[in-house]
């Protein structure tokens, strides 16, 4: 079982002091992934409610640092060499498509191919409200966006012609390292989210659930997803991140084919900590 570390990017995270020695340890450590991440705007009193949650409610406060996931992935990159570094989620219809496409790949092609993009589709109104962006039909806006973004990295002279996005005889360049294509992990634990994955992702990021009953259904459900498309679950990249996750859950997890548990932690405010910190994770999980 791979453990990745979603820790950066938010509040002491987002210190780069706590950035270069937390990523510099969770390498050391034999941590798979860095994940971060986003929301571009947060407001005080919010009348979306917070999926993730039972009450509804996000626990990060709206007046919490949070950066940017690619330029702060950038800089955890930079301070170490082989570990993956993830958006975990970036809100994808939030964005211009061809320049997520053009900044994916530059920090892809700048961290050696170590990128995955987390993706999600957003559950914030007042946020698509702030950036302009319509809240409706995000989830057809989403799937074009990585069909376009998709188009953008393969070919040379990339053409699009869609209902959100479309472009003509671009060259958008550099290009992912891996084959010209970097891996798109879909966030979300409802059913539709997981019919996005079935048809059109490369994986599952499912973010704070319950416990390994939860992911037991909700992989039952995707299995069947996929049946239903004509796709091997086996195709997936599996990672989780559970509310009250005990080291006894890793062989539960291992058998439904889950291949990442990513641990959701707060780093030390003092990077001198960050080295005692990281390894107490790794031993914790790994005795």
């Amino acid at each position: 079982m791979r453990l990745g570390l979603h820790a950066l990017g938010i509040g002491t995270g987002a210190h780069r002091g706590v950035i270069d020695a937390v990523a510099a340890a969770a390498e050391r450590n034999g941590f798979a992934t860095l994940w971060s991440g986003e929301h571009v705007v947060m407001v005080d009193r919010s009348a979306s409610r917070y999926p993730y949650a039972d009450d509804g409610k996000i626990a990060v406060p709206a007046a919490a640092d949070w950066l940017d996931p690619m330029i702060g992935l950038s800089f955890a990159a930079a301070a170490t060499h082989t570990i993956g570094i993830a958006t975990g989620v970036l809100l994808l219809p939030e964005h211009n498509p061809v320049l997520v496409a053009k900044q994916a790949a530059t920090l892809d092609r700048l961290s050696g191919g170590r990128l995955t993009l987390g993706i999600g589709i957003g559950w914030s109104r007042e946020e698509f409200a702030a950036l302009g962006v319509p809240f409706g039909r995000r989830g057809e806006r989403t799937a074009e966006y990585v069909a376009a973004m998709r188009r953008l990295w393969s070919d040379d002279v990339a053409s699009f012609d869609g209902e959100f996005v479309a472009f003509d005889e671009v060259r958008v360049n550099p290009k992912p390292v891996r084959h010209r294509r970097i891996p798109v992990v879909l966030g979300g634990n409802s059913d539709a989210a997981l019919r996005r994955v079935a048809a059109w992702g490369d994986g599952w990021y499912g973010f704070n659930l319950a416990g390994v009953d939860d992911v037991a259904e909700r992989i039952g459900v995707l299995r069947e997803l996929c049946r239903e498309v004509g796709r091997e679950p086996s195709e997936l990249r599996l990672s989780v991140a559970l509310r009250d996750a005990e080291p006894g859950d890793v062989a539960a997890l291992e058998e439904l084919g889950v291949g990442e548990l990513v641990l959701v932690e707060a780093p030390p405010e003092d990077p001198g900590d960050a080295a005692d910190w990281v390894a107490t994770l790794e031993r914790r999980w790994r005795a």
